[in-house]
């Protein structure tokens, strides 16, 4: 798995062999790259997709400082080394503040698929946060009453097997609470100012970040386009087939609308 080294902090990422655009996935707080075994095989047939370890989570250094400034120029890093000169940004909750500030700030981003994001931190129910990434890994089994409904985890039986890919890829310790500070402490440079199109999904149970919040911001974007999604804060996980193929069509439409 290929490496970089930014501000003496060893990231590690993965990409998929393909010549399509390069769709790459940011995490919400604490997840390690588990949670984009979803979307990114089943995009990889059409794009070069692009995952990584966030500090703190997979192998990845621990080092803060734990900003959005710095885990976006952590992204910025990541896209240089391999080479990537354009790209579509998918991110989730702390990754989709990681992509908008990436868009204001770097200018490889062609477009934005956002999940479960708000325009700032104050938005983010504390206490719900912390629940779903508990600093007690003995918890996660419970957390995920926060992630998914009920009937996914039980149709899908994927309990066990989430619990133990975060186990083995999640945040502890400092950096779980940085990533944490850092959603919490959010807030978005001026939206008027966005040009790049920007698709913001969210779960209408999501228990962290109302739905409310996800259509604001896709309201006061120019270029932002709202669309709820059955489920709670892994939405994205819970209708894959539905998620992926919204992805699929919406970058898609961006080349198009490019060429």
């Amino acid at each position: 798995m290929p490496t970089v080294t930014t501000d003496d902090t060893t990231l590690y990422y993965e990409r998929s062999d393909h010549d399509g655009p390069t769709v790459a996935f940011i995490p919400d707080v604490g997840f390690g790259p588990w949670v984009w075994g979803w979307q990114a095989p089943s995009l990889s047939g059409r794009y070069e997709t692009l995952i990584y370890a966030q500090r703190g989570t997979d192998g990845s250094d621990v080092a803060g400082p734990y900003t959005i400034d710095r885990l976006a120029a952590d992204l910025e890093a990541v896209l240089a080394d391999a080479g990537v000169r354009r790209v579509h940004l998918v991110g989730a909750g702390l990754g989709a503040m990681v992509a908008l500030r990436y868009g204001h700030a770097y200018s490889r981003a062609r477009s934005l698929s956002l999940f479960g994001a708000a325009a700032d931190g104050d938005r983010i129910d504390a206490e719900a946060l912390e629940a779903l990434h508990p600093a007690d890994q003995t918890r996660y089994r419970e957390s995920l009453s926060l992630a998914f409904t009920d009937r996914f985890l039980v149709e899908t039986g994927a309990t066990d097997d989430i619990v133990e890919w975060r186990r083995a890829e999640d945040a502890t310790g400092e950096a779980l609470a940085g990533h944490r500070e850092a959603a919490l402490s959010f807030e978005a440079r001026p939206l008027y100012e966005f040009s790049l199109p920007t698709l913001v999904c969210h779960g209408v149970d999501d228990p962290v970040v109302p739905q409310a919040a996800g259509e604001a911001l896709a309201k006061d974007l120019p270029h932002g386009r709202f669309e709820p999604v059955e489920g709670k804060r892994c939405c994205y996980i819970e209708q894959s087939v539905a998620v992926t193929d919204a992805l699929d069509g919406f970058i898609d439409a961006v080349d198009a609308d490019a060429q």
